[in-house]
């Protein structure tokens, strides 16, 4: 970034608007908004030392940044949409399946015709969608045509063409799946009110639906047209079946829609879902994976995949619940009241009810993340997860990292030092090949990190080079700062193997990384997966630690009990323990079953010390 481009930032407006990244051939790489321009470009790279990679590379291309001045924060978002879809960005999130969806169409004609349709056009007509479920729409559009009589056919029906008599009645007039528009027998004022249920059937208002055809029903007997009640009254029938097989939500008729977003940082994917409750049920469910997630909150992702929604959806509802938070909720209520004409309530749900069922679409979006990401590793088992190609960039490493080996100590105030060493290939544990340790080296009671670190590597690395069939790690992680680190790398010089493994240190506090040789700590953004893969093979190198540790003690007071009875030395404690499991289960044995394991002298030895302890007063009694 040069320091023209610098002097430009330190200069921008300080309001609304929405910003632009160009590289130095004037192609846009990212689109954001902002309420204060300055502010936000600037935090875009105010330390971009500590920029992961992908803004990394954002920084380093960005020749220059173009900025549009708006009066709202809503107008920022509606622009900062509309320059995305036309533009799409290379660094911004991106709706990876973000393809043509099917809506179902009202045409605006004479006697609409009702459709499927993938186009969108600008001519007046209605549309409900967008459908992701292609067989939710389906089922949708057949209930329609067996519920209303609509004309199929793609006649001219101008009132001309039917005073002429141009047209003749076809099949679906005689089976009843059509009223004849084409010929007269039905008026536009009949056809159109016709449409109007149609309308709020796709809209989900089943309950404004039953009442409005009752009524009709009700009118047509008062006016003893009886064939006309008794098509309301089946038309009602069919609605209520209809109604009864949508799972149903709440109590209240409420419009409500219901969003939530399922990360994979491994993949640098995301899903989102959102599902659509009209009148109390759930009509319908909407998902979309995002892509290029790197250094994006899951409050990003919201953010975006409402103002994506919104900016398409022919209907706003009254209510938006969330599973978490967005980032900017006041221009998006702003925008989605402007587009509703009243206040919509935009709230994420804490408890109760309404937090469970944001649960259960959390639990929606996982499903279908998971099934996306297990879809690519069937396409091709080789695929190298995204978070391993991020992590070579981000630590500049000369191969990618697919087996990364780590190291992590455990003791209790210095007491039964014991090591891990786990193993992950591509960003998976590979449990069959974790190791523990016992540590030799550091005198029971004396707590020294270090020493036990330098131990570890130093036997693990010695027998790796002298086992040439012993697969060697394309990167090793230590637990620690620079002292454990330096320790790790001392261990490596003394077995010729510093060069052959990149080393790293992955601190606790700050999540800060140490490389060898350079005194200053490096940071990788906290939502970046590359990151993400460290702490979790440095979380499981621990997990794995506190377990060989605490088995550890437990095993030795099981053993110190048992050693206290006659006859019962380490061999034979061990013995017992490994043959009944537990001391209350060797206490319960039957003398044939501990005469099988330790002998009949023994076993008598361990009846005995039974019998005196059951009889010994309990501590305070």
């Amino acid at each position: 970034m040069t320091d023209a481009l610098l002097e430009k930032i330190a200069t921008l407006p300080t309001v609304n608007g929405v910003y632009q990244f160009k590289d130095s051939d004037g192609r846009l790489l990212y689109v954001g908004k902002a309420k204060n321009i300055r502010s936000r470009v600037r935090s875009h790279f105010g330390r971009h030392e500590q920029l992961e990679g992908r803004h990394k590379v954002l920084y380093r291309k960005t020749s220059d940044v173009e900025v549009i001045v708006t009066d709202t924060e809503t107008e920022a978002l509606i622009l900062e949409n509309n320059l995305i879809k036309q533009h799409r960005p290379r660094y911004n999130i991106n709706l990876r399946d973000d393809k043509s969806y099917p809506f179902i169409c009202i045409k605006r004609e004479p006697f609409p015709r009702v459709f499927p349709t993938r186009r969108r056009i600008n001519d007046g007509s209605r549309y409900f969608g967008p459908y992701t479920d292609v067989g939710n729409m389906r089922r949708a559009l057949r209930s329609v045509r067996q519920i209303f009589q609509l004309r199929t056919c793609t006649l001219n029906l101008s009132e001309r063409a039917i005073a002429q008599g141009k047209y003749k009645t076809c099949l679906e007039y005689h089976i009843k799946n059509c009223a004849g528009p084409c010929v007269g027998y039905q008026t536009p004022e009949d056809y159109d009110a016709t449409i109007r249920r149609v309308e709020a059937f796709l809209r989900g208002r089943t309950t404004a639906l039953v009442e409005m055809l009752e009524s009709a029903m009700r009118q047509a007997a008062e006016a003893l047209r009886f064939e006309e009640a008794a098509l309301l009254r089946n038309q009602v029938a069919a609605v209520k079946n209809y109604a009864e097989k949508q799972k149903v939500v709440t109590d209240t008729p409420v419009d409500r829609d219901l969003f939530a977003v399922a990360t994979h940082r491994e993949e640098d994917v995301a899903s989102a879902v959102r599902f659509k409750v009209r009148d109390g049920k759930i009509i319908g469910k909407q998902q979309k994976i995002l892509s290029g997630i790197a250094g994006h909150s899951e409050a990003d992702l919201m953010q975006t995949y409402l103002e994506r929604t919104y900016t398409e959806a022919a209907f706003i509802p009254a209510e938006v619940f969330l599973a978490s938070p967005c980032t900017s909720p006041e221009a998006l209520e702003a925008y989605l009241a402007r587009r509703r004409g009243r206040r919509v309530l935009l709230k994420v749900p804490q408890r109760g009810e309404k937090a469970a069922l944001m649960r259960m679409i959390e639990t929606n979006a996982r499903v279908v993340i998971d099934d996306w990401v297990q879809q690519l590793v069937r396409r091709g088992e080789d695929r190298i997860p995204f978070a391993v190609r991020a992590l070579q960039k981000d630590l500049e490493l000369p191969r990618l990292p697919r087996r990364i080996e780590c190291f992590d100590i455990s003791h209790l105030g210095g007491t039964g030092t014991v090591a891990s060493c786990v193993v992950f290939q591509d960003g998976k544990p590979r449990k069959s090949e974790y190791r523990s340790y016992r540590i030799r080296s550091v005198a029971d009671g004396k707590a020294d990190d270090f020493a036990a670190m330098h131990e570890v590597v130093h036997r693990r690395y010695r027998r790796v080079l002298r086992d040439r069939a012993h697969a060697q790690p394309d990167l090793v992680l230590i637990d620690g700062g620079k002292g454990q680190l330096s320790s790790a790398v001392q261990a490596l010089k003394e077995v010729d193997a510093i060069g052959l493994f990149p080393m790293v240190g992955l601190a606790k506090r700050m999540e800060s990384l140490f490389i060898p040789g350079e005194p200053d700590p490096i940071f990788i953004a906290r939502q970046s997966a590359s990151l993400q893969l460290l702490q979790r093979v440095r979380d499981e190198a621990h997990r794995f630690a506190v377990e060989l540790q605490r088995r550890q003690r437990r095993k030795k007071a099981l053993h110190s009990e048992l050693l206290d009875i006659p006859r019962i030395g380490p061999k034979r404690a061990k013995d017992l323990v490994k043959t009944f499991g537990t001391v209350r289960k060797v206490k319960e044995a039957t003398p044939e079953a501990l005469a099988a394991v330790v002998g009949s002298r023994a076993a008598a030895s361990i009846g005995k010390y039974v019998k005196e302890k059951a009889k010994s007063p309990k501590p305070g009694s």
